[in-house]
């Protein structure tokens, strides 16, 4: 991977309200729930549901060179610095721009692909930019999902602390940022106060809050790659 990049990603979602959501969605949304305490929560977890939700920031960590950028909703801009996250910058646009800024991103580079590393990018991020996409008309540069086993192009760190499912407990990302002597993401919010936030309009909070994840996920990545990462295919 000698001159290509690692990147470090994360995503936020804004998911619909409710009321935003079509009669029949909601029904079958709530005929799905196994229990009434399910049902209950189905209208505040929109942003969990495939195309339910806007994606408002994606945040990308250079690996190697440690440095970041903030992909953040609003009104259109062109990079420049952030200094809420040291040594970052920050693009702003609406959903599609945050889109074709990412794909662009981490689109091949002469001929070769940056890796990416994320954390449940596999299970969440990764349909959900693909998904988003497809519903804004953007093309994306690559698959994010490819073949299960091997990390060459896509490094999902969730599945390398459950050795690609052999272990079946999942522990969050500030678990193994404590169990590496990681400075914690966690901050004023979480990812279960975005929906709320975002609405409040502090977008660049959450923007700051996607940026220390991914942050954190790259110095995980760089406290694995010269231990158990080599274990894995495609490494």
């Amino acid at each position: 991977m000698a001159g290509t990049p690692t990147f470090a990603y994360d995503i936020e979602v804004a998911g619909y309200l409710w009321d935003e959501v079509d009669e029949s969605t909601r029904g079958y949304l709530l005929n799905r729930a196994k229990s009434d305490k399910d049902r209950e929560a189905v209208p505040e977890r929109t942003a969990l549901y495939p195309g339910l939700g806007r994606i408002i920031v994606i945040g990308l960590w250079n690996v190697h060179e440690d440095r970041g950028l903030a992909l953040v909703e609003g009104e259109n801009h062109e990079m420049r610095d952030w200094d809420k996250v040291p040594g970052s910058k920050i693009f702003r646009g609406d959903e599609k721009a945050l889109l074709e800024k990412f794909w662009e991103t981490v689109g091949p580079r002469n001929g070769r692909l940056p890796r990416l590393v994320s954390f449940n990018g596999r299970g969440y991020d990764g349909p959900n930019l693909a998904i988003r996409s497809a519903q804004r008309g953007v093309r994306p540069s690559r698959q994010l999902v490819g073949p299960r086993y091997t990390i060459a192009d896509h490094c999902d760190l969730q599945e390398i602390f459950t050795f690609q499912g052999a272990t079946r407990d999942l522990y969050s990302l500030e678990y193994w940022c404590r169990r590496f002597d990681v400075e914690s993401p966690k901050g004023s919010i979480d990812g279960s106060q975005v929906g709320r936030v975002y609405r409040e309009g502090r977008v660049d909070e959450i923007g700051e809050y996607c940026l220390r994840d991914v942050r954190a996920t790259a110095q995980i990545y760089r406290r694995l790659e010269d231990t158990i990462l080599p274990l894995f295919q495609g490494f």
